[in-house]
């Protein structure tokens, strides 16, 4: 797979506050990218980084083998944004805009707009005054759909969208995807990313702390077990692999660590195990264990 995008070691200061700190990924053609974290993080540092319109402090990004910074105009041909906040001008109609942005793009399939304007159910004849935040997004979406580009970058683009809405635009990356599209998707939505991202990357004050497929992130991520025995299951508590325990008479629900499960199924055999499910977490349960306890910035 041919890399669109590659940051290696990027650092990125405002004072003497360092918001990123040698972030490293890769984007590939024909690949979603899931990049989470949490506001103040390092997301939209590292994006406008991509987008040029910041200047690193140290190590390399580029975007087709070129330069993010000095080759911006180049590269801005070949890609297509949404931002998290869409903001347009609340005198002139939805239509208008879309037609105002095609001119400036000049690669917009007309046709493939007017099919996604019928799909988002979006109004072209309101003034952008009147609409709600879910409308003014959609104005950013149908045009960065429509869009002939190479790479795509979504920061936050289904805020203030209703969830029928954000599986049209699900849908729509997934057509990019087969298309060989590189599509970099910045969300707090997690079942989103869980249904489109192949790689996800976690990033943390500044810091990537977690960068691989959702199998392998969730394979390095404890289990959730819920158990009911004939007897207390109190003897739970002295298992190190163990955490987050709730006991409810002869039922216990726990987080178990991979290397734990033997002496812990061990255990529970001698208790006469009457029911037990096990399953892994949830993309939403393991960004949530990625920042429990730590702090952001």
């Amino acid at each position: 797979m041919s890399e669109i995008i590659k940051i290696e070691n990027l650092k990125k200061s405002f004072g003497k506050f360092q918001a990123l700190k040698d972030v490293t990924f890769t984007v590939n053609a024909g690949e979603v990218v899931g990049f989470l974290g949490p506001n103040g993080a390092g997301k939209s540092t590292t994006i406008r980084t991509l987008l040029g319109l910041l200047k690193r402090d140290g190590g390399t990004v580029t975007i087709f083998n070129q330069d993010v910074f000095t080759a911006a105009d180049t590269i801005h041909e070949k890609i297509a944004y949404v931002p998290g906040e869409t903001n347009v001008w609340d005198n002139m109609r939805g239509g208008d805009i879309l037609a105002l942005f095609a001119k400036l793009r000049k690669n917009v399939n007309l046709d493939k707009q007017a099919e996604l304007i019928k799909a988002f159910h979006f109004d072209v004849n309101k003034k952008a005054k009147a609409y709600s935040k879910g409308n003014k997004q959609k104005i950013a979406l149908i045009s960065a759909l429509a869009t002939e580009a190479d790479l795509y970058i979504f920061d936050e683009p289904t805020s203030g969208l209703d969830p029928l809405m954000e599986n049209v635009f699900q849908n729509e990356v997934k057509r990019l995807k087969k298309a060989g599209k590189a599509i970099l998707l910045s969300s707090h939505i997690l079942s989103e990313v869980e249904k489109l991202a192949d790689t996800i990357v976690i990033i943390k004050n500044g810091e990537i702390i977690e960068r691989g497929s959702l199998q392998e992130l969730k394979s390095i991520t404890q289990s959730k077990m819920s158990v009911t025995t004939k007897s207390e299951l109190t003897g739970l508590r002295e298992f190190s692999s163990v955490s987050q325990l709730q006991i409810s008479g002869n039922t216990a629900t726990f987080l178990l660590d991979d290397a734990g499960v033997a002496a812990v199924m061990s255990y529970l055999a001698t208790q006469e195990i009457i029911k037990i499910a096990t399953q892994k977490p949830t993309l939403d349960e393991l960004f949530m264990d990625k920042y429990e306890g730590g702090e952001q910035a």
